[in-house]
């Protein structure tokens, strides 16, 4: 039953990748509400686009203007008005989205019909002019027109801040073993000329890499696109040519049911205040956020501040590209997991649209999904029972199309010890008799070597579907769930679009501006 072929399918998935980078133009992810409460909207549909801030001799940055719509416009035009901000601010024409042109300050860009519609309207690149100083701020005005919803408007700001360079050692190895508590030395430096007012530490990272404390002055997110994500505002200074670091209680608590030997990664990214404020507001897929509660984390100057003015311009980094500690930790043992098959026995008759849920539970003693080099992916192929046709599938499996006998399954979120995965379908019975499927459990690592787990006897269980003669013909009938038609026209509610779609992807360009955060998609736990 297709064992043969089912990892080189696996493998053209591409199961095995939890990131993906690139450099790109930022944009939002399918879901675009932003965090933000005072989105501005007009007669049939809201707009919105990020601010930001700039700083002689920085990077360029960019504003992108979405429309926070169900369905992607494709006509519309969008009047752009740079007359606040002409001053200080270079607002450059779009590449590649529509015909632009302008007048004066005024830029018009009109889009027709596009085979791939996008919801965001516009990018901009944005620099700062030779003559611009810090504190100057203005807005951008827009105005988008379509032919069936209206017009709304919005305003985004444009900031000058004031420049500084902050840095960071590339990298830092830790080594641990499950269940331990590896302390991470981190720190940030300042290689400009002025003294930078505050920081904030923004971690992203593997499931290896959980917080050792929760700290009231650090936001953690979740439904986002890491196992830990979160960011911590930290006071204190650090000063011009010198330096500051994390008080000793910052560490990372690997968990005990971590897969060993393995190599995971984390990242911990420097900004400004300023500059995390920004970013903010440009990521709304981070999901929500709770502080901690385990004391105050700290930062404390490596020389002594010399006596300051009260901060007056928020200060933006003019080199954001040599910000960020990659942190690669080995997790020492030798700890796998064995990961059994749930199968289904169920009764019915035929025409009848039935519940049939398959999966697997993972017997331990380590945790899957979590990712790092030779940690386990596990895969669910699921070959229905001949004769019955999927009327409903869950929207974590894939097929090649709606009358497809085999579902590949895959669940992003880590599956600890002691959890079951549960992949729930609704399968109408189109003849009698007793049809048999199977539950195939696929295993692959970061190398795609189809390692086994620690039981492979138990990576295959069977659907039995009992089905005694009723409203239909052997040769199938009717669906008994009210959704009518043959099995090629039934509606088919699993994702066809890749088998990780809902796995979270990390775009990250110069300027700290361009993250785009893919919702993760909710998975069925059960203890």
């Amino acid at each position: 039953m297709l064992r043969n072929s089912a990892r080189r399918w696996l493998a053209g998935l591409g199961v095995a990748g939890a990131f993906v980078a690139a450099s790109a133009t930022p944009a939002f992810a399918a879901d675009p509400t932003p965090s933000i409460a005072d989105v501005k909207g007009a007669q049939g549909f809201s707009l919105y686009a990020n601010p930001v801030i700039v700083a002689p001799g920085g990077p360029e940055k960019w504003i992108s203007l979405y429309s926070l719509v169900n369905e992607p416009f494709t006509d519309y035009t969008v009047k752009v008005d740079r007359s606040d901000v002409d001053g200080f601010a270079e607002v450059r024409m779009p590449v590649g989205q529509g015909s632009c042109s302008e007048e004066g300050a005024v830029l018009t860009c009109v889009k027709k019909v596009d085979p791939k519609p996008s919801l965001s309207l516009l990018t901009l690149p944005v620099l700062p002019r030779e003559t611009a100083k810090a504190g100057q701020e203005g807005t951008l005005k827009y105005t988008v027109t379509t032919q069936n919803a209206g017009t709304a408007s919005y305003e985004s700001t444009i900031t000058v801040g004031e420049g500084v360079d902050l840095t960071a050692e590339p990298l830092l190895h830790l080594n641990g073993s499950p269940g331990s508590t590896v302390r991470a030395a981190l720190e940030v430096g300042n290689q400009g000329q002025t003294h930078v007012h505050g920081a904030v530490l923004f971690f992203y990272g593997s499931y290896e890499l959980a917080p050792s404390r929760r700290y009231q002055n650090c936001e953690y997110f979740a439904n986002s696109f890491a196992t830990n994500v979160y960011a911590c505002k930290l006071d204190g200074t650090v000063t011009a040519g010198g330096s500051a670091k994390l008080d000793d209680s910052f560490a990372f608590a690997i968990p005990g049911d971590a897969w060993a030997p393995n190599k995971v990664n984390g990242s911990a990214i420097w900004m400004t205040p300023a500059d995390w404020d920004a970013f903010r507001a440009q990521m709304p897929g981070l999901g929500e956020s709770t502080r901690g509660d385990d004391g105050v984390l700290t930062l404390t100057s490596s020389a002594p501040s010399r006596t300051m003015s009260r901060l007056l311009k928020e200060q933006t980094d003019v080199d954001p590209t040599n910000n960020e500690t990659w942190i690669q930790l080995t997790v020492q043992g030798d700890q796998q997991a064995d990961v059994a098959a749930d199968g289904a026995t169920v009764r019915g008759e035929v025409g009848e649209s039935i519940p049939v849920t398959v999966g697997f539970t993972n017997n331990g003693p380590a945790a899957i999904n979590a990712g790092g080099e030779q940690g386990r992916y596990t895969v669910v192929l699921v070959t229905l029972p001949e004769g019955t046709t999927a009327t409903k599938a869950p929207e974590q499996c894939t097929a090649g199309k709606a009358d497809a006998a085999v579902y590949a399954c895959y669940l992003p979120e880590v599956v600890g010890r002691g959890k079951k995965a549960e992949f729930p379908f609704t399968l109408r019975i189109d003849k009698a008799g007793t049809l048999t499927g199977e539950v195939q459990l696929l295993h692959n690592d970061a190398h795609d070597d189809g390692l086994q787990d620690l039981n492979p006897a138990n990576d295959l269980a069977k659907i039995v579907v009992t089905a005694a003669g009723g409203q239909g013909d052997a040769g199938g009938g009717g669906g008994g769930d009210g959704h009518g038609g043959d099995g090629g026209t039934l509606p088919i509610t699993g994702s066809s679009t890749g088998l990780i779609a809902g796995v979270g992807a990390l775009l990250l360009t110069a300027g700290v501006g361009g993250y785009v955060v893919a919702r993760r998609r909710k998975t069925r736990f059960v203890a």
